[in-house]
């Protein structure tokens, strides 16, 4: 009996931590703007979806983690995507580039909108890219897009909706 008595205040303490938990999450959504749209051929159909689904998941991931924007829809469009290093398209395209060696500065341009639980929409403006060779940091292709990512996501989750 006695091991049962330990159980109840675990439960208990369990159920109120996960109270915020159960809040719904905000949704988010990633769409390709035109203009990068027109660059899908040369950066590769693939590598340019894999980022939209990356930006999504960092968005999603921080607002969860921080409990920001609950119940609300955030609608994001990528309109400016910029690979540190050459993607496999352009390295196909383009066989004298070095995937290793070729480096360049890169990051990503978002813009869009959230749609509070409440109905009210707030516009979102938000890029960030090297300006640079030494600002580059790290050997990833999306390095600096990725960067991009992370800072929109904190931006979202403390409130900061506009930011250039």
């Amino acid at each position: 009996m006695r091991k049962l008595a330990f159980f109840a205040p675990l439960a208990a303490a369990l159920a109120v931590a996960a109270a915020p938990a159960m809040a719904e999450p905000a949704a988010v959504t990633v769409t390709l703007g035109g203009d990068l749209q027109d660059k899908v051929d040369d950066l590769g159909e693939r590598e340019v979806r894999e980022q939209a689904d990356r930006l999504a998941e960092v968005v999603q991931r921080a607002l969860a983690r921080e409990g920001a924007l609950d119940g609300a829809r955030v609608d994001l469009v990528l309109t400016d995507l910029r690979p540190n290093r050459p993607t496999f398209q352009q390295m196909a395209d383009r066989p004298g580039l070095d995937g290793l060696r070729s480096l360049s500065i890169g990051g990503a341009a978002i813009e869009g909108q959230v749609t509070m639980a409440d109905g009210r929409t707030v516009p979102v403006s938000y890029d960030w890219f090297s300006t640079s060779l030494a600002d580059v940091w790290g050997s990833s292709t999306w390095q600096d897009a990725n960067r991009a990512y992370r800072r929109l996501a904190v931006n979202l989750a403390d409130g900061r909706y506009v930011s250039r």
